[in-house]
């Protein structure tokens, strides 16, 4: 862990302007960031062809049902396969942060929905156990995960490689992270605007965003993988084994 020692402690005239130098950047930062949020509301939709069915605590629905009333639904690609013990400990990570979302996300026309291949029963016992109250369904029946290509069969599989993120790459899971963003029309027909995967799924993570602002930071460069020090948020306790990566190796 990162102990901090011989790090530069100045006068407050000293930090004041060293601190006005970096606002010089962080506000580059945040005027490229809106150039790029109006780029991708610029991107071109795909309609889709399948009305994927899936397997709902209200039954079965189609995705074009799970909009709730509203134009855009927001998806998490949450890695939880068939058998599974529990969903990947990352992927919770990122679900820890939606339940206070969802009431402000509807106010601006979004539904949140979360994903996974894992059949609805599966799905329940973990959501009980972490007390999330998000909408979750399950694709078990259906091929929308392997269609935005968050699963993967031995046959994706090229010379150990699968398409993800948008090119051929390694990957040690049959399952992967990401959101992709849907609208609906007046019609009632879906479009899909837009996906992120990687490191873009950290979009999700809000609590990165305030770690970011400490002394220490994300600490994270001596772990196997940058997200090996994450638990699911009822198993945090001294680990005398680090926990197996369910996310891919280090970024």
């Amino acid at each position: 862990m990162n102990t901090l020692t011989h790090h530069p402690v100045v006068s407050r005239d000293q930090w004041i302007a060293e601190r006005k130098a970096l606002l010089t950047h962080e506000k580059e930062l945040t005027q490229l960031r809106d150039r790029i949020a109006q780029q991708r509301r610029t991107l071109p939709w795909v309609r889709l062809d399948k009305d994927y069915v899936f397997d709902t605590v209200d039954g079965p629905r189609q995705l074009s049902e799970l909009f709730q009333g509203r134009r855009q639904l927001l998806v998490q690609h949450f890695m939880f396969g068939p058998g599974w013990e529990q969903g990947c400990k990352s992927c919770s990570f990122m679900a820890d942060h939606l339940d206070g979302m969802a009431a402000h996300l509807a106010q601006r026309d979004i539904t949140l929905l979360v994903v996974s291949r894992a059949p609805l029963a599966e799905i329940q016992r973990f959501r009980q156990r972490m007390g999330w109250q998000f909408a979750w369904a399950s694709s078990n029946s259906n091929d929308f995960n392997r269609d935005f290509h968050v699963s993967f069969r031995p046959e994706d599989r090229s010379d150990g490689e699968v398409y993800y993120n948008f090119h051929m790459t390694a990957f040690p899971q049959e399952e992967a992270p990401g959101i992709s963003v849907f609208y609906k029309d007046h019609a009632g027909e879906v479009f899909h605007t837009y996906s992120t995967f990687g490191r873009g799924v950290e979009v999700m993570m809000g609590t990165y965003n305030l770690i970011d602002l400490t002394p220490k930071g994300r600490d994270e460069d001596a772990l196997p993988y940058t997200m090996e020090w994450v638990r699911h948020h009822d198993r945090y306790a001294p680990q005398t084994q680090p926990v197996a990566s369910c996310c891919g190796a280090k970024a």
